[in-house]
Order: structure tokens, then sequence, then C-alpha cells
């Protein structure tokens, strides 16, 4: 079991890793920021990276805080389904109801490798793979759908 401090430092040494092997990546070598994550110039609209126990997570997630304009969005994403997850030979998990740790309830669009622990870092180098190779996918779905969605 880890401390706070300890479990702080462990994260900190996770992204740290993170960062090095992403800039190891020739997709991501030529790219001024590595993901586009909080920039995806949609109101309500972030693409999200997450790493815990139970596995790998690589998510776009509609927070946008008024409910109505939330489903709405996430309704226009599920119109392009079929699009969205032409990359994603499992699919894509649709939750239009996800509650985060925080009890804030956000729509999430996102796929995940479990049986994985972010506490064995024996681990990381296949979290480090998963989320890099499934992030550019995902920003690839994103960007094909995100004109129609405007």
């Amino acid at each position: 079991m880890y401390s706070k401090e300890e479990l702080k430092e462990l994260k900190r040494e996770f992204w740290e890793g993170f960062g090095v092997y992403c800039s190891n990546v020739p997709a991501l070598k030529k790219r001024k920021s590595k993901f586009m994550l909080y920039n995806t110039k949609m109101k309500g609209v972030e693409l999200k990276l997450d790493a815990t126990r139970d596995g790998a997570y690589v998510i776009l997630e509609i927070n946008h805080s008024d409910a109505k304009a939330r489903f709405e969005k996430y309704e226009q994403f599920e119109k392009y389904k079929a699009i969205m997850e032409q990359d994603f030979k499992e699919g894509l998990i649709w939750d239009f109801a996800y509650v985060r740790e925080c009890g804030t309830e956000v729509c999430r669009i996102y796929t995940h490798l479990p049986e994985i622990d972010l506490h064995r870092r024996l681990h990381w180098m296949q979290f480090y793979q998963f989320m890099s190779t499934e992030m550019l996918k995902l920003e690839k779905a994103f960007n094909k759908v995100k004109e129609a969605l405007d």
C-alpha cells in the first residue's frame, strides 16, 4: 500500500515516463503538442487519458455543465458512431451517464485496456503503448466528425 506522497510520486514518474515514451513515437515527433486533449475547439468536449489500478483509458468526454446541451452533443456524436469506431476493432464504449469520482455526471466515449495496474511498473509500457496508439485513433475519429458537429 502506498502513502499519499508515495502515490503522488508514482503518478508523477508514470506521466513523466509517458512523456519520454511519446517523444520517441514517430507519429508524435513532428507535432507541436503530443495530443489534442483540451484543445478540441468544441465547448464542453475534451480528450483525456487515464491510468488507474483498473487499466488504461482513452476518453472523449462531453462535460458541458448544462445537461441538455451535454446530451444533445452526445447524440450528435452517436449519429456518427460508425465513423467514430472505424479504427477501433472492438468498438468504443458509449456511456451517456458516466459519474466521475467527484460525483459530476458527464458523457463519455472511450476505450479501455483492463487487467493492467498503474501500481505495477512492469505494466507501464503496456499503458504507454495503448494510450498513445488509441489516442491517435480517437483524435483521428474526432477530427473526421468534428466539422459536421460544429
